[in-house]
């Protein structure tokens, strides 16, 4: 079927966030400090409390919302700019907190506020319980990732490329994919041209590294990486060496004649979680012990040391560093660097295990896009003495894919509530 996902079914114990994302509104519209509409959610609470106001609706959901906060968010032109609806408080003039004189619900149930020497601003009740239910976070309307074994995804999940190329909802159904499981594939693109640039940019931006913006992969006479040559590459995610690995990769196969060289993937979520409740000695030194990733070339200098499962700080995704030929120096006592090999060891065979990894052939016309910061890519070796493999890459970070994915949703979907499950 044109547009339909080809997937294994999954338990379904991953999904989507408990709210919609809310649709594009007109920019003459100017109740809410965003470029959405939202369905009245009558307020049925507001009290003062200390520099708070208090905020309650029906179902029992409340809302703590700061004096200064609600003053940022004032309304034509006061604390929002009705053409950008950025904030344009400087933070030097922020009054104190008791600016705030009063506060009731108005007859369509928004918030009024009373502030002294300043009119009166009124808050929407729908974008107050947006905020409520967390629908201003960072992964608002992103899918879950969704863990999966070799038992559960036999292949990339698949969909036609000429489709997503032209209908926004076919490409909105193929990113959401995409975050979903790390990977998706698209076939029965073209295989001449920069297929792979046309994928990414409409998308978002692409990342340029010193591979270019798109680069080739194929067995190359003087090779700058080992992905250019016929060896096998073992489990592993791109430009460990630097401070934030690019997100996506796509990879759009544009001829394939050789023997050998069937791709492999596996998700390194899954890795991660087996190594944390079965492996526990080799998940700590995993996660806390350092290694120095080097580019090593003849014109450029990339480093970074850091562990090869870096958790990374509050709110960031887990990133794998896993490209072993840049994994170049021991960043740890000398105590610690024969459990930290002794790890590697492990994380090696867990990750290139039947029970974790698919393998499939990369066919002409096919694009793979995945996770690079969670999803282990490998190959078998190339028997390129009687064939041709051509490759051509590109990466497009996290946020281009969440932006264009929410943005894609805005036109289908009207935010709503969630159920009161609190």
């Amino acid at each position: 079927m044109v547009g339909a996902t080809r997937v294994a079914p999954l338990p379904d114990h991953r999904g989507w966030e408990t709210y919609a994302e809310p649709i594009e509104q007109d920019v003459p519209i100017n109740r809410t400090p965003d470029f959405y509409t939202y369905p009245e959610v009558p307020l049925s609470r507001a009290d003062p409390d200390g520099e708070f106001v208090v905020l309650g609706w029906p179902d029992g959901v409340t809302l703590r919302a700061h004096s200064l906060w609600l003053w940022e968010n004032r309304m034509g032109g006061a604390g929002i700019d009705d053409a950008t609806r950025e904030g344009i408080v400087d933070p030097a003039t922020l009054p104190a907190p008791g600016v705030l004189r009063h506060v009731r619900i108005d007859e369509v149930g928004d918030l009024r506020v009373g502030w002294d020497g300043a009119d009166d601003s009124v808050h929407h009740s729908g974008w107050l319980r947006h905020v409520a239910d967390g629908g201003h976070r960072p992964g608002a309307g992103i899918p879950r990732p969704r863990l999966w074994r070799t038992g559960d995804l036999a292949e990339p999940p698949t969909m036609d490329g000429p489709t997503v190329m032209t209908e926004p909802e076919a490409l909105r159904e193929w990113l959401a994919t995409l975050c979903r499981f790390g990977l998706a594939r698209l076939e029965g693109l073209s295989t001449g041209g920069e297929v792979v640039a046309e994928v990414g940019r409409r998308i978002g931006a692409l990342r340029e590294t010193n591979f270019g913006i798109t680069w080739p992969v194929s067995v190359d006479v003087h090779p700058t990486s080992t992905a250019n040559t016929a060896l096998p590459l073992p489990p592993h995610t791109d430009l460990p060496t630097r401070e934030t690995p690019p997100g996506f990769q796509l990879l759009h196969c544009r001829v394939n004649t050789c023997s050998g060289g069937l791709s492999h993937m596996s998700d390194g979520y899954a890795v991660v979680e087996h190594l944390r409740l079965l492996e526990p000695d080799a998940y700590d030194a995993l996660t806390t012990l350092r290694w120095v990733f080097f580019n090593r070339s003849p014109d450029h200098d990339h480093r970074w040391s850091g562990p090869v499962i870096d958790i990374g700080g509050p709110g960031q995704p887990l990133t794998l560093r896993a490209f072993h030929p840049v994994r170049a120096f021991p960043d740890m006592d000398d105590a610690d660097v024969p459990r930290a090999y002794a790890a590697l060891r492990t994380f090696g065979t867990v990750a290139a295990s039947p029970e974790f990894r698919i393998e499939y052939p990369f066919r002409p016309g096919d694009l793979v896009a995945f996770d690079n910061r969670r999803i282990l890519h490998g190959r078998g070796a190339i028997d390129s003495r009687a064939g041709v493999r051509e490759l051509r890459g590109a990466y497009v970070d996290h946020d281009e894919v969440h932006s264009r994915l929410r943005v894609l949703t805005r036109g289908g979907k009207q935010w709503a509530p969630s159920s009161p499950a609190r």
